[in-house]
């Protein structure tokens, strides 16, 4: 969103406690009582695009694995992205308080905005997290010894826009986990499958951070936040389009070694047409357009998962 968007989206709220300007429920968190309202915003309950992006990897996993008969393992996945993907933002928002006030489209947040305090912050964090504990408890040992595994690399994420230009693949790597944990929970065999299948989530998540990134380039380069938007300059549509052509040749080779057939590579088609539609649409200057080819991937998520339906089920 540019400045003038953020300015209008904080006018609008003038009134009541500000909704940060990408919010997609208005309408829906601002019914909530004003307490409510903000923990709900400190989690990002107001955009479910974060748990999307960080669901659709665990139900890949699953139903590339041969799993799409376990819907109670997916349900109990999605309970876990929801509780887990709000967790890591609070974690993220206290983390960056301080960087958070300098940037437009962030200081409006609870934690930056002294809306909610850093304790009643942990506090939060720590309610969600017993939610994502007891999804834990629904998976056998190998599972949640995988889903543990990500706890270190979820507590560095914050920190990686300090210290290196790609925060994107750091955070490839944590919201592609649940590529693991879906996987490790129905089989434990074809690992060379799995980690093609993760690899690939990396990548498509480098390209669609990269995407969402473009919002904050002014501010971030003000305030001394790296990031792949930053790095890449004036080349981020080619950078985007090589992270998104990747991903499509790591999953082929996942669907390859899961089933070893060429037509099920043919599933893969409409995801491909889908991210190749997001680049060549991509206007980088523009931070709407931006935050509309980031969401875009919700719907991607979806194609994705019925080609892993295609290939782990036939």
């Amino acid at each position: 969103m540019s400045r003038s968007g953020w300015t209008r989206a904080v006018s609008d709220t003038a009134s009541s406690p500000p909704i940060v300007p990408d919010s997609e429920h208005r309408g829906l968190v601002g019914a909530l009582p004003p307490r409510l309202r903000d923990l709900a915003l400190l989690a990002r309950f107001d955009r479910p695009i974060g748990w999307w992006l960080l669901f659709w990897p665990c139900a890949w996993g699953v139903l590339l694995a041969g799993g799409a008969a376990r819907w109670d393992l997916i349900l109990w996945l999605l309970a876990g992205a929801i509780a887990m993907r709000g967790a890591g933002c609070v974690y993220n928002d206290i983390v960056d308080a301080d960087l958070d006030r300098k940037v437009a489209r962030t200081a409006a947040r609870p934690v930056a905005s002294g809306a909610v305090s850093r304790k009643a912050a942990w506090a939060w964090l720590l309610a969600l997290c017993l939610v994502g504990l007891a999804v834990l408890l629904q998976l056998r040992w190998q599972a949640q010894a995988v889903a543990l595994a990500s706890v270190l690399p979820v507590a560095a994420y914050p920190f990686m826009k300090r210290i290196t230009w790609w925060p994107q693949a750091w955070l490839g790597l944590v919201f592609s986990w649940g590529a693991l944990v879906g996987w490790v929970e129905v089989r434990g065999d074809h690992l060379e499958a799995l980690a093609a299948l993760y690899a690939g989530c990396i990548a498509w998540v480098i390209g669609y951070d990269t995407i969402y990134a473009l919002q904050d380039r002014e501010d971030d380069a003000l305030v001394g936040i790296r990031s792949s938007a930053l790095r890449m300059g004036g080349r981020v549509r080619l950078g985007v389009g090589l992270f998104y052509a990747a991903a499509l040749m790591l999953w082929t080779l996942a669907f390859w070694w899961a089933r070893g057939d060429w037509l099920g590579l043919v599933a893969l088609v409409p995801m491909a047409l889908h991210l190749a539609a997001q680049v060549l649409t991509l206007v980088p200057d523009n931070g709407d357009n931006a935050l509309s080819r980031f969401r875009a991937n919700r719907f991607a998520g979806l194609l994705m998962a019925l080609a892993c339906w295609v290939v782990g089920n036939a």
